[in-house]
C-alpha cells in the first residue's frame, strides 16, 4: 500500500540558457529503514510476478481506454446521448466490445469493437437490441458486486473533483471487479484510491483488497515545469507495482506525454519502473 507520509517524488526537466538540461528532484522521504529487506524473492519469481502484473495492467487499460473512447463517441451523437444509460465493456476473443446501454440498462443502443487500435473502434453498429446472454450475465454480476462493494463495510471514498470507474473481468475463480479513480482535472494523474473485489461465479464477494491507502494525485506540471517521471512508494502489504498503477498511468501519461512511472517497494528494497514506450517493468535494487 502507498503511504503518503513515506514518499512522493516527481522529477521534472527544463532548459537553462538553451545549452543544457537539468533535472530538478522534489524529494520528501521519511522511510523507516527497518521496513527494507524483509522479503526475499528470486529474480525469476520477481520476473514472473512482473509479467503477470503487466499482462493484467494492459488488459485493464484496454477496458478503460475502450470505455473512454466509446463514451466520448456516444456523447457526440445526439440520439445516443439522449438514451444513454451507461456502458458495458468485455473481452470477446481477441477483441474488446463496448456496449452503450439504454436508460433501463437492459438494451444495447450502440456497439463498438476494438482490436489493436484503441483510439478508434474497428467496427461500429448502431443497433437497438436486447443484451445477449453473455452481456446480461456480465451486467447482472457487475451490478451485484457493485451494490455490495459500495456499502459502509468497505468504506470506498472518492475525493471532490474525482470519479470512480469500474471494470469487471472474468477470472478462473469467478470475477474480478476493479474500482479505479478518474478525473477531469487538468495536469493530474489520479493514481491510488483503487480496489479489487473477487467474487465467485454468482457474484458473491469472496475477498477484496485496497491497493493504495489513499489517492495519489500526481502532478504533470510543477511551477510551470513539465514532470518527466512520477514516483511513489508501496509499503510491505503491496510489494509490487500494481495493474491499476499501470492502467492509470498509461491512460493519463499518454495524454500528458509522460513515459515512466516508478514504484519504490519497501518490502523488496527495489524500484519497479514501468516504461510506457517499451511496455515493460524494469527492476533495480535500491
Amino acid at each position: 500500500m502507498f503511504d503518503s507520509t513515506n514518499l512522493f517524488l516527481q522529477i521534472r526537466s527544463y532548459n537553462i540558457e538553451s545549452i543544457m538540461k537539468k533535472i530538478v528532484i522534489l524529494f520528501c522521504v521519511f522511510v523507516n529503514a527497518s521496513l527494507f529487506g524483509q522479503v526475499q524473492l528470486s529474480k525469476e519469481d520477481i520476473k514472473q510476478k512482473n509479467d503477470s502484473i503487466l499482462t493484467e495492467g494492459n488488459l485493464l487499460y484496454r477496458y478503460e481506454k475502450a470505455a473512454w473512447v466509446s463514451t466520448d463517441l456516444a456523447m457526440s451523437l445526439k440520439e445516443v446521448k439522449k438514451s444513454f444509460g451507461g456502458y458495458l465493456i468485455y473481452q470477446s476473443g481477441d477483441s474488446i466490445k463496448a456496449i452503450i446501454l439504454g436508460k433501463e440498462q437492459n438494451t444495447c443502443i450502440y456497439e463498438m469493437t476494438y482490436l489493436t487500435d484503441f483510439t478508434n473502434p474497428y467496427k461500429e453498429l448502431f443497433v437497438s437490441r436486447q443484451l445477449n446472454e453473455q452481456e446480461e450475465k456480465l451486467q447482472s454480476i457487475k451490478l451485484k458486486i457493485v451494490s455490495e462493494a459500495f456499502t459502509p463495510a468497505y468504506q470506498i471514498k472518492c475525493a471532490e473533483g474525482y470519479n470512480l470507474v469500474i471494470d469487471l473481468i472474468p477470472c478462473a475463480s469467478g470475477y474480478k471487479l476493479y474500482i479505479l479513480t478518474g478525473t477531469s482535472k487538468k495536469d493530474v494523474i489520479p493514481l491510488g484510491n483503487d480496489y479489487i473485489f473477487f467474487s465467485d461465479e454468482s457474484g458473491e464477494i469472496t475477498s477484496w483488497r485496497k491497493f493504495h491507502s489513499s489517492l495519489i494525485p500526481a502532478q504533470t506540471k510543477i511551477n510551470g515545469e513539465k514532470v518527466i517521471e512520477c514516483i511513489h512508494s508501496h509499503l510491505q502489504a503491496e510489494p509490487f507495482i500494481t495493474a491499476t498503477d499501470i492502467c492509470t498511468f498509461k491512460l493519463y501519461g499518454d495524454y500528458y506525454g509522460l513515459k515512466r512511472l516508478k514504484v519504490l517497494s519497501t518490502a523488496l528494497s527495489k524500484y519497479f519502473t514501468y516504461d510506457a514506450d517499451k511496455n515493460t517493468i524494469e527492476t533495480e535494487d535500491m
